[in-house]
């Protein structure tokens, strides 16, 4: 029996090296990849794919792999062609790759040794790929990766184009791109199709074209039918996460410690995604360059050192009141009045504020957002090259100066007229509010003349005793107890929020979406995958469950 056993063992060896050596008789470049994603309004999807295939081995190329996503799909919704002649061998029996997938015979149009020749093939119709944005409830979530090859077959780069094609519908503002590949830019280039339709590209002269990309974007879930939505409820995920665990745990020394780092992986995850909702800045700008980046506001300041949104927005609203160029007219509900005619000097995000402003309800806080992430672009932009730290350090040292001088005043006069210069300045402070109180708590406050235009029914009370000489702009306005201006000044941020973003962590949120998307997951069963790729050693459909552990995924791939 033991001789048999052996015997079998060795057969088995022999026909997988066998098979493996077969494999390997392909050898060629992609030289070029072009995807187009059609995500459609029944919430199916439909794919496009050219390859440039060059190819290097002695053998022709007679068969191409083409893996369909994991999903529900019709064999018959598949065509294929070899550089304009169609092909007709598709059939799953050939095909050689990981997961789900068809063999595309290319027959009497195999790419010849040494040649190049360009293989098109076209899936319609994949069902069961869209699922919930565990972002927004009212999102839907499409991601899609394309076809890649096995290490042993093919070499060399791919200047790889995949453009997604959103549903129907769909309005420029409202869809949000997830995290690029490390290969890509950050942002992919919007457009439209010849339909109409919103489109995202993403492209990479210098790709890879043995290795597994994801892309993905979210987009209103009302432009397709909810029954197409795949939903998993929390049981499922558990269950589908504590089996990943068992099953790559097989692989580990130790299981019981494999399956408890699995554990720790989804607590660290979940307090990670947690913080990184509230990191509205791009991880790019966190890449060291060199020196300190001068010139910010205090405005851009504050968005580089991520302050609170809702008190980055109460800055733009200071800044606007001071410059004569806006009012609040009422407090609860904020309203806000532009004063005309409005300087050319004001900032674009001034400018952006006014037109949001003056919005209601949700479309206010969708035109607040817009704000912000354009404001959070524009000092990414400014800041590349240099380092954030260093810079960072600089700006928390103009806040400090400022708080000095207003700190340091001897008089309340003095001290009231420094506040005012340099107020944008102290805001920097994540202590402001204690600060504020603190440093006005014992002492009257001569209200700037502009302050009325902020808080129109505060302090109007004169106060008793003799008039003080005052400094230029401050010699209208009242005396009042610097406790009541500092609860003024802290409310007035509070308010704001209420009235404005709601709830902070949602708005924020949703703002980090667009400028610092939560990346997608490169593991099988995550609710946002829908995967094209596979044929490769890196299959999504095997994924191990700690790391340090073995993967037996398939090979193949061709």
């Amino acid at each position: 029996m033991r001789k048999f056993l052996l015997i079998l063992t060795l057969l088995i060896l022999l026909l997988a090296n066998t098979g493996s050596a077969l494999a390997q008789t392909y050898y060629f470049q992609v030289l070029q990849f072009d995807v187009h994603v059609f995500w459609n309004s029944d919430g199916s999807m439909s794919f496009d794919y050219v390859w440039t295939f060059k190819n290097d081995s002695k053998d022709p190329i007679e068969y191409v792999d083409l893996t369909v996503p994991k999903g529900t799909f019709s064999e018959t919704n598949i065509f294929a062609d070899v550089d304009g002649k169609a092909i007709t061998d598709i059939s799953r029996n050939g095909y050689q790759g990981s997961g789900v997938g068809m063999a595309l015979g290319l027959g009497a149009n195999s790419i010849p040794s040494g040649k190049t020749g360009k293989v098109h093939a076209f899936v319609g119709a994949v069902e069961r790929v869209v699922y919930p944005d565990d972002q927004d409830q009212n999102y839907a979530s499409a991601v899609f990766s394309p076809k890649y090859f096995d290490t042993s077959t093919t070499h060399g780069n791919t200047d790889l184009t995949i453009t997604f094609h959103l549903p129907p519908g769909v309005q420029p503002d409202e869809p949000r791109w997830h995290k690029a590949p490390d290969d890509f830019p950050a942002e992919p280039e919007p457009g439209h199709d010849n339909e109409g339709r919103i489109t995202y590209t993403w492209h990479n002269p210098n790709a890879n074209s043995t290795t597994m990309y994801d892309f993905g974007a979210s987009f209103p879930k009302k432009y397709i039918p909810d029954s197409a939505i795949v939903r998993t409820n929390i049981f499922e995920a558990i269950i589908g996460g504590l089996v990943l665990a068992v099953s790559g745990a097989t692989q580990c020394l130790i299981p019981l410690l494999c399956v408890g780092g699995f554990g720790a992986i989804i607590v660290a995850s979940i307090v990670g995604d947690r913080k990184r909702r509230m990191q509205y800045l791009p991880p790019k700008i966190s890449i060291e360059g060199h020196g300190i980046k001068r010139g910010l506001t205090a405005v851009e300041a504050a968005i580089l050192m991520e302050e609170p949104i809702d008190k980055v927005l109460t800055m733009i609203l200071f800044s606007l009141v001071k410059k004569n160029s806006a009012e609040v007219v009422k407090r609860d509900p904020l309203g806000v009045r532009a004063i005309e005619p409005l300087p050319e000097e004001l900032r674009y995000y001034e400018k952006e504020f006014l037109e949001a402003v003056q919005k209601d309800g949700a479309t206010r806080r969708r035109a607040m957002q817009d704000l912000v992430v354009h404001l959070a672009r524009a000092v990414s932009d400014k800041v590349k090259g240099f380092s954030r730290k260093e810079s960072v350090a600089y700006y928390k040292t103009i806040m400090e100066k400022a708080w000095s001088a207003v700190e340091a005043a001897n008089t309340p006069e003095v001290k009231s007229q420094k506040f005012d210069e340099v107020m944008e300045w102290t805001m920097l402070d994540r202590d402001y509010s204690d600060r504020t109180r603190d440093v006005f708590r014992h002492q009257p406050v001569f209200v700037p003349i502009w302050w009325g235009r902020y808080d129109p029914g505060f302090g109007r009370s004169v106060s008793t005793g003799p008039a003080p000489t005052l400094p230029s702009g401050l010699s209208s306005m009242p005396r009042v107890p610097g406790a009541d201006f500092a609860a003024s000044i802290v409310t007035g941020v509070q308010n704001f929020s209420s009235n404005v973003v709601g709830n902070i962590s949602d708005f924020t949120s949703r703002v980090t979406q667009v400028t610092n998307p939560v990346p997608v997951s490169t593991s099988s069963g995550s609710s946002h995958r829908s995967s094209g790729g596979g044929g490769g050693g890196r299959s999504c459909a095997c994924a191990c469950a700690c790391a340090g552990c073995a993967c037996a995924c398939a090979g193949g791939g061709r």
